[in-house]
């Protein structure tokens, strides 16, 4: 069975851009690959360094909001980075593979160094890509389920991969080369109408939300501003209720829109029905959150079990790459 490596940066709980996005699709991938999903949490300190405490509490955050919308602990490896002697080893490895100016000149590594205002970049952060070249290689992974946004983080792995294989692989194969997996979800923007979803902006809907919770958010979301009145046409192409029902209610969309633009339907009365709709999708994850949440120990002990497994494999795949790299002593 092929390998799959994926997982969450530990910053915060995660919102229904993660789930639209990737959670939904890791649900389908674990009957069809052996899915690793990791609890980045090493990684989570390029952004958060000053902020250790929420990292820690995050940890069992994502491990949770993963197993309430599916994720079976007894088909999946889920791990914490920092638990996994390999991915730090790899790291320093590949650190002599690629050259400062390729990291400086990493498209995502800009447009997400502008995003934090960060003018004097940290080793750690400009080294992200290595790190989680690292991620995906300790296991062997053969596929990536990404974002085009990081498309450069795994071209760059891809690239360290072929460079380490050249020059030590002496015409094997020593490590996988990884494939990425697109994601055709639309990116889902934030309900004030932002392209980022995020905790800091306020504009997110949690997987962890309650029924009311949901209820206050949608009433709060941006729909199309030139409509005044319910007897106005409206335009769905801008409004932000629209793409969330393009992305959750994708059998009543074109449906929805027709009334929208035809003055059929207003706008309480749509974000009425996302309500339901959203809310319908979350019941079945929050009973499960519920008796996770009332078993932590049982979630740390699928973290700690998971980390053991990721440990033997990452253990195995440093002793062959040392031995390819005539720095292992038997």
């Amino acid at each position: 069975m092929n390998r799959i490596l994926t997982g969450d940066r530990t910053t915060g709980k995660l919102h229904l851009g993660h789930y639209a996005g990737s959670l939904q699709n890791r649900v389908k991938l674990q009957d069809e690959y052996d899915t690793f999903i990791i609890l980045a949490d090493v990684q989570a300190l390029t952004t958060h360094f000053e902020r250790p405490e929420l990292i820690r509490k995050s940890i069992y955050d994502v491990a949770i909001d993963n197993l309430s919308v599916g994720l079976d602990p007894n088909k999946i490896t889920m791990f914490l980075q920092s638990k996994i002697n390999a991915i730090a080893e790899l790291t320093v490895f590949y650190s002599m593979l690629v050259s400062v100016n390729s990291l400086r000149h990493n498209p995502t590594i800009k447009t997400e160094a502008k995003q934090y205002g960060y003018d004097d970049l940290s080793y750690g952060f400009l080294g992200y890509p290595v790190s989680q070249t690292a991620d995906i290689t300790f296991c062997n992974a053969d596929l990536v389920p990404v974002g085009e946004d990081q498309l450069p983080h795994i071209e760059q792995g891809r690239k360290i991969v072929r460079r380490f294989n050249d020059l030590y692989g002496k015409g094997k194969v020593i490590i996988k080369e990884p494939q990425a997996l697109i994601s055709n979800t639309p990116r889902l923007i934030g309900l004030d109408g932002n392209s980022k979803m995020g905790k800091s902006l306020g504009n997110a809907i949690y997987l962890s939300d309650t029924v009311e919770e949901v209820n206050i958010k949608v009433k709060s979301a941006i729909t199309d501003k030139n409509r005044i009145s319910i007897k106005d046409k409206g335009n769905p192409d801008i409004c932000t209720v629209s793409k969330y029902h393009q992305a959750f209610s994708r059998d009543e969309y074109e449906n929805i829109c027709e009334m929208c633009r035809n003055a059929n339907i207003g706008c309480v009365a749509c974000k009425e029905l996302l309500s339901k709709r959203i809310n319908l999708i979350l019941e079945p994850f929050r009973e499960r959150r519920a008796y996770y949440e009332e078993h932590l120990g049982e979630v740390g002990d699928i973290i700690v079990n998971g980390s053991e497994r990721a440990n033997k494999v990452g253990n195995e795949m440093v002793e062959s790459v040392k031995k390819a790299m005539s720095i292992y002593i038997s």
